[in-house]
């Protein structure tokens, strides 16, 4: 997180002084695609750098500059999930940090459960469907990584957390009977949570304003960062920060919402569905 707060700030002042990335990267010896991800959070910060960057964009003020020096030594901390560095890519490291920093989080999803609502049974049948070559030891240690993530829902810093599921993903079976039912138990214990909000948008809606598939949306509690937009793909990521970007999403996350039944309405539901498993 303060890699992503750090680079913020970093991009916030070089714009506000009209420096571009490409004179930013050649400031401090490095590409304009450097000073990209630097201001995105994905890279570590040397102090050299940043200290170059801060007198170009002409922060003089001993303050200002120790407050980022020291921003930028704490941003090379490791998190706890990069002792699942064997089995976790690159570029999901990134999102686990925004997750974990992110005051509201908003998800659509279509072909399963979100990672966060899994059960341990649910998870290992989705991580062994997906890695079919994987190692068992593999499987416990993803599963085990899916598993802490899910302690951000009930940490003292709890999120706000929103997620609509399409009914696909609820009749979609990942394990056996009992796996599943086991799951569907879970939703509805876990949708009884202050800060949790669960929807069903059902088939019998038909097409809704979620065809581009499953997203998910994080906003943070710091004023100067901008809302992030998280599209998974198969071996990547995309994370989108553009205002007007997120806009569109944030409207097909609002339409989902207001044509999803409300959250009682969906436990129903889900309290239907399990009768019938």
């Amino acid at each position: 997180m303060r890699r992503i707060l750090l680079g913020s700030q970093l991009r916030r002042l070089r714009e506000s002084r009209g420096i571009t990335r490409e004179a930013a990267g050649y400031s401090i010896r490095a590409s304009e695609s450097k000073i990209s991800r630097m201001e995105l959070g994905r890279v570590s910060f040397k102090a050299r750098d940043v200290e170059d960057l801060l007198t170009l964009y002409g922060v003089s003020d001993e303050t200002e500059r120790g407050s980022l020096l020291g921003l930028a030594r704490e941003a090379n901390v490791a998190g706890w999930w990069h002792s699942f560095g064997d089995v976790l890519p690159g570029w999901f490291q990134t999102y686990i940090g925004l997750e974990g920093a992110a005051s509201l989080i908003r998800v659509y999803e279509v072909q399963f459960v979100h990672g966060l609502l899994q059960t341990e049974a649910y998870a290992h049948a989705v991580v062994t469907r997906g890695m079919p070559d994987a190692s068992g030891a593999e499987i416990e240690r993803r599963v085990a990584l899916r598993l802490e993530r899910q302690k951000v829902l009930v940490s003292e810093r709890a999120p706000q957390f929103h997620a609509v599921l399409d009914e696909a993903s609820l009749r979609r079976p990942y394990g056996d009977r009992a796996v599943m039912q086991g799951q569907l138990r879970h939703l509805i214990e876990i949708s009884e949570h202050p800060n949790v909000t669960l929807q069903v948008m059902p088939f019998s809606y038909g097409g809704h304003a979620g065809e581009s598939g499953a997203f998910t949306m994080l906003s943070f509690p710091e004023s100067d960062l901008s809302d992030v937009v998280y599209l998974e793909q198969l071996t990547s990521a995309l994370y989108l920060d553009k205002r007007e970007e997120v806009a569109q999403y944030a409207r097909v996350m609002e339409r989902l919402r207001e044509d999803s039944p409300d959250p009682a309405e969906s436990r129903d539901l889900l309290r239907g569905l399990l009768q019938l498993s």
